[in-house]
């Protein structure tokens, strides 16, 4: 397995284990590991092609998704 794809698995049990933190201990390890997921995914797509950079951005998306649904509106509506 490539070091692109260990560090993958990696970031994969960090967010699980940050998302069984009770709520307001979840805040700073998961910005850090959402901040850290598009330099992870380029880095696996250098190593692997577009299609794993696909399938990396779908599994992003699914964890995250209610933190970037949160931070997509608050960027459409101009909030502060």
């Amino acid at each position: 397995m490539s070091p692109a794809l260990i560090a993958g698995a990696v970031w994969v049990v960090a967010s699980a284990i940050v998302a069984m933190l009770p709520m307001r201990r979840q805040y700073a390890p998961g910005i850090a590991l959402l901040v850290a997921a598009p330099v992870l995914i380029a880095w696996i797509g250098v190593a692997h092609g577009w299609v794993w950079v696909l399938v990396a951005v779908f599994a992003l998306l699914s964890m995250y998704r209610n933190p970037l649904i949160y931070f997509w509106k608050r960027l459409v509506r101009g909030e502060r």
